[in-house]
């Protein structure tokens, strides 16, 4: 108890914008699992392993067993688990008075894995196990691990190209909009892993995460020339 008071004393300031699940799920299931890691002395790097192994599980598991609804609840569980431990590998190096450049290397490699490797999943397991009317859907996840890695990407040289330039991260500190944490819940990483929840309704699964990837490209879209025209000012 004493560690989740301490966390929830010292969170992070929210991004500005973050989507809804990330900012109120994600983030209080983190510091829940934060608070179990510290007390049983687990490391920032040992609860991101944590992370890792969960979601490359689910990731194989989509991949390589036939579509069903109870590999998508098992899927869904997985990833959802794996993303909360991400969460919770910054708050417990916190909890230990801070990380280091290997622990963020290493969420960051991870991170990106997800980023292309559950689509690629997605592609594996459409080929493979279900009835699609073209092949021509196996572009979707395609397109889907192309706009992910591409913002994630981007994301992170936003942060490295600014703080090279001594310009501070935009963080809200008293709190983010409602409306826009609610209108990005579409490109959220967690709503794609609730999805997965469908994975065993072939057709409502194939609609869905066409409209999250189409959802991840407009956001995208608009993101891409804000960003560059914020360079631009550096």
């Amino acid at each position: 108890m004493d560690s989740y008071r301490q966390l929830a004393a010292a969170q992070k300031g929210r991004g500005r914008g973050a989507p809804a699940y990330s900012l109120y799920v994600n983030r209080p299931v983190g510091r829940i699992l934060a608070a179990w890691a510290h007390t049983i002395g687990l490391t920032p790097n040992q609860v991101t392993a944590i992370s890792a192994a969960l979601s490359i599980a689910a990731i194989a598991a989509l991949a390589v067993v036939p579509a069903s609804v109870w590999l998508g609840v098992v899927a869904w569980l997985l990833l959802a688990l794996g993303y909360a431990f991400d969460s919770a590998d910054g708050q417990v190096a916190r909890l230990r008075g801070g990380g280091s450049p290997a622990g963020e290397w290493l969420d960051h490699v991870i991170d990106s894995f997800k980023n292309v490797a559950l689509p690629l999943a997605v592609v594996i397991g459409w080929y493979r196990f279900v009835a699609l009317p073209s092949m021509i859907w196996l572009l979707v996840p395609m397109v889907m691990a192309t706009a992910t890695t591409v913002q994630f990407f981007a994301m992170i040289l936003n942060d490295l190209l600014r703080a090279r330039q001594g310009v501070a991260q935009a963080v809200e500190m008293g709190g983010s909009s409602v409306t826009r944490s609610l209108l990005g819940l579409p490109t959220d990483y967690g709503v794609v892993c609730l999805s997965f929840l469908l994975w065993g309704f072939e057709g409502a699964f194939v609609v869905v995460f066409t409209l999250l990837t189409l959802a991840e490209v407009g956001y995208l879209c608009l993101a891409l020339p804000t960003w560059f025209g914020r360079m631009k000012q550096l």
